[in-house]
């Protein structure tokens, strides 16, 4: 039979959310739209729903307003069925109802994540530790530790002991054989990066090699390394170096897509600072172009780098994107409804209110408490005393009647400087909650939760204290 569950709404909201539960109608659902009699749903008190709501017959479960912030459980002993609180906005509910996509699962990935410390010598070994834990906070699976020309790394060993006790991966990235050999003795996981003229490295340990051409675009050198450990029987992963925009890039991707035409079952790594550190871009985007190539020619491993300051999120952004791709590959389809970890700038859907629909809540709006919202036009402040539209912050003050309480003021000028911001940028704006930055910011939700429709702690809205919101009492909701 088909789940009987109530959406609790009011009368302003009753005709879009009637028009929604028709539209997500079928033989395992059956939504009934109740109007609870007060115009405003999301402001109702738990009082109003124990006085007022009759629950039909056979209801399973009821749906309240994701911004109603009653006592779901004494609502749930009172009725005998379960409450639950919806997304905050109408349009996200059939989403809500798995009739929008349901949340992909981002368990799985198949793409191993180097992170480097490339100024590891001149770092005390707590000091390496300490970002080595941060990194694989942020999803990096080794540690690479980065040598630098002419500077020793005395402490080379010690590093490699300390990252190694406390359960990390570790590699090296030197073009010294010295410091090579030294991290294989050591018991260091990969060396990066080895060519044919230093394999004899391999004779001092059995780290895995990560080998790259003898000299730079020279896949066949590349290849006769390969060859040889194969012929060894040795693990090892090959890298034809992804040289900078303008400086070989495109050069660079063909000989990847080369190599694994040629050798369509070892493992490839590729190393994405060339590109990200190299280019004034931000680097979620650059990074979801670079795992699409990833994924598509299936290779099996990423170097990050985070030194300039616009790639400090890298390892995050390789995270999302290895989860994001690998699940939106395995279900044959685009990268695109897979979470959106990626989406830093912009929200595909910005906008779930009409510059009409505001209009008509702000007419029925009754206290002096002020709703910010952003729609087409720009950002609409509204409570009894007016309705408001402007593109810039500043020209909604002088409507606001805030001077004389600096508290409030303070709120609302955070609030609308949000707006403006979703305004400008094209992102989803909710009163009282952060925007959601996918991976390259985190916000109350975090990076894995924004874009789930879950419900957060109430906002920090600042209302008069002496003017209650309607519903508050029997007397304002009536």
């Amino acid at each position: 039979m088909a789940e009987r569950i109530v959406l609790l709404t009011g009368s302003l909201a009753e005709p879009r959310i009637a028009r929604i539960a028709e539209a997500i109608s079928d033989t395992a659902l059956q939504p009934v739209v109740l109007n609870i009699g007060v115009k405003v749903a999301a402001l109702m008190t738990t009082q109003i729903v124990e006085r007022r709501l009759a629950l039909p017959a056979g209801t399973d479960r009821v749906l309240m307003p994701g911004r109603f912030r009653g006592d779901l459980e004494r609502l749930a002993d009172r009725f005998g069925v379960p409450f639950e609180r919806g997304p905050e906005e109408a349009a996200d509910i059939p989403a809500f109802f798995g009739k929008g996509g349901k949340a992909p699962d981002l368990s799985h990935q198949d793409v191993t994540i180097f992170a480097e410390i490339v100024d590891a010598p001149r770092l005390a070994v707590p000091d390496i530790l300490a970002r080595a834990k941060a990194l694989a906070a942020d999803g990096a699976d080794v540690i690479d530790l980065g040598a630098l020309p002419d500077e020793p790394f005395p402490h080379l060993e010690d590093a490699i002991a300390a990252l190694k006790a406390d359960g990390l991966k570790v590699s090296i990235d030197s073009f010294s054989a010295d410091d090579l050999a030294r991290a294989n003795r050591a018991g260091a996981d990969f060396l990066l990066s080895l060519s044919e003229t230093t394999l004899d490295v391999l004779k001092e340990g059995p780290a895995v090699p990560v080998l790259v051409p003898a000299t730079p675009g020279d896949l066949a050198s590349l290849l006769r390394a390969v060859e040889a450990c194969e012929a060894m029987g040795r693990a090892f992963l090959a890298d034809p170096i992804l040289d900078p925009i303008h400086f070989g890039f495109t050069a660079s991707l063909l000989r990847y897509a080369e190599l694994r035409r040629l050798k369509p079952d070892i493992p490839i790594l590729m190393g994405i600072g060339n590109v990200t550190e190299l280019t004034d871009a931000d680097t979620t985007g650059v990074n979801a172009v670079l795992m699409g190539i990833i994924s598509e020619l299936r290779l099996n491993a990423v170097l990050a780098v985070q030194v300039s300051p616009h790639c400090r999120t890298a390892v995050k952004e390789f995270d999302r994107a290895r989860r994001e791709f690998f699940a939106a590959r395995e279900a044959g389809a685009l990268p695109q409804g897979f979470g959106g970890g990626l989406m830093a700038l912009r929200d595909r859907a910005p906008l779930s209110t009409t510059p009409q629909e505001i209009e008509r809540l702000a007419a029925e709006v009754r206290d002096r408490n002020v709703r910010i919202e952003v729609s087409a036009d720009g950002i609409h402040a509204y409570n009894r005393d007016g309705h408001h539209v402007a593109q810039d912050p500043f020209a909604l003050y002088p409507h606001l009647k805030v001077a004389d309480d600096g508290a409030h003021a303070f709120y609302l000028g955070v609030e609308t400087a949000r707006a403006e911001i979703a305004y400008r940028l094209g992102k989803r704006y909710a009163q009282d909650a952060p925007l959601a930055w996918g991976v390259a910011a985190a916000t109350g939700s975090g990076a894995e939760t924004a874009h789930r429709l879950t419900f957060d702690k109430a906002g920090p809205t600042l209302s008069a204290p002496t003017e209650p919101l309607e519903g508050d009492t029997k007397d304002d909701a009536e």
